[in-house]
């Protein structure tokens, strides 16, 4: 016998209890788990909420009343968001912003179909975003979500589809429309050959020197906003109102390599999980592995280099892959200049159609105004 659909005015969001978490983790292992064991699988995010980027009530469980059993998660991160100067000579206006990234969506396959999901990322807004920036709240949805602590206050929101983009899209702050809206799934490979070179003039990384790069690298990606040129003809937005980023720092980067190994037998040859120019500081990168579902991928999270030291870092990064038995790397979103280059060293650029980056944007404006900077992994 079918379930009744339940009313979705009389449904709101609550930030989950630990016990409500675990079995949000319990459901969502048959769809999620993949090769690891169900225990493995718990004890894998239970030890994730110690992690640098979960700590200080920056990842919360978020659950639409235990009855309609949808669950997701949301990290808070810091950003930067950048203002076009009004002058050419004068830099562009840039600030720090609270912004947050969205995951863990699941509905049960007995509560799907009733609109369970896209109600929460509705409310989502509610809970992330300063209140004053939204719409009127819809009588129809009944009450707003009570406010949460450590949340609210962003600027933005992003996440990553597996179900194309209209679902997110369609989840606005006051109805229909007004979601996330994609930006650039475009993905560059490269097979890593068998091609050997020397070390000489490179730096390897371990996962605990990779801290200090991602600190020097928030302080680049801070300068290089201020100069942003007002327009060019690689942004997705052709004249944007405002550029927003999220930072690799605070655990941000670090993440990935920690949900992608644990409980496997993986390592990477060495332990090097970056790499960087002994030459030229402004030549590195750092990487995580997609090892589900095969064939193994090494997807580099951050990478900066000019046109002339790209070849070399991409070569040092293709054979960081070959040592430890990955036959391709993965790169997101490269400049155009990058992609010319990248084409010459055999890599093959394409539009994906998983995993599509989204974002919303909760300042002035509307999120069609907004370029989403450095939009990596």
């Amino acid at each position: 016998m079918a379930e009744p659909k339940v009313d979705l005015a009389s449904l709101s969001l609550f930030r989950a209890t630990p016990a409500q978490t675990e079995e949000s983790r319990r459901r969502t292992f048959p769809q999620w788990g993949g090769t690891l064991s169900q225990t493995d699988y718990l004890a894998r995010d239970a030890a994730m909420e110690l992690g640098e980027y979960a700590k200080d009530g920056k990842w919360i469980t978020c659950e639409e009343q235990f009855l309609t059993c949808v669950f997701g998660g949301r990290y808070k991160r810091t950003g930067l968001v950048a203002y076009p100067s009004s002058s050419p000579s004068e830099p562009n206006s840039v600030h720090e912003a609270t912004c947050y990234g969205v995951a863990c969506v699941f509905t049960p396959p007995s509560k799907r179909g009733r609109g369970y999901a896209n109600h929460m990322m509705s409310l989502l807004h509610w809970v992330n975003a300063l209140r004053a920036n939204l719409p009127k709240f819809p009588e129809a949805w009944g009450a707003p979500p009570e406010e949460v602590a450590d949340a609210g206050e962003g600027l933005f929101s992003v996440l990553y589809s597996d179900v194309g983009e209209e679902f997110y899209r369609s989840a606005g702050p006051g109805g229909k429309g007004g979601g996330w809206e994609k930006r650039g799934a475009i993905s560059t490979i490269w097979e890593v050959g068998t091609e050997e070179g020397g070390d000489e003039g490179w730096n390897w990384l371990t996962e605990e020197q990779l801290n200090g790069l991602w600190e020097r690298d928030a302080v680049r990606i801070r300068k290089e906003l201020a100069n942003m040129p007002t327009s060019d003809s690689s942004y997705k937005v052709e004249r944007p109102a405002a550029f927003a980023t999220y930072l690799p720092t605070d655990g941000v980067c670090e993440f990935h390599i920690t949900k992608s190994t644990f409980a496997s037998n993986f390592s990477m040859a060495d332990g090097f999980w970056g790499v960087e120019s002994t030459s030229d500081p402004g030549t590195y990168a750092s990487w995580s592995v997609d090892l589900r579902p095969p064939p193994a991928t090494l997807i580099v999270t951050r990478l900066c280099a000019s046109e002339e030291m790209f070849p070399g870092l991409i070569a040092k990064i293709k054979q960081a892959a070959r040592r430890s038995g990955i036959g391709r790397v993965e790169v997101w979103n490269l400049r155009v200049g990058l992609k010319e280059v990248a084409e010459k060293t055999g890599g093959r650029t394409f539009i994906r159609n998983e995993h599509l980056p989204q974002i919303v944007w909760y300042g002035p404006g509307t999120t069609g105004d907004v370029e989403w900077a450095y939009n990596d992994k």
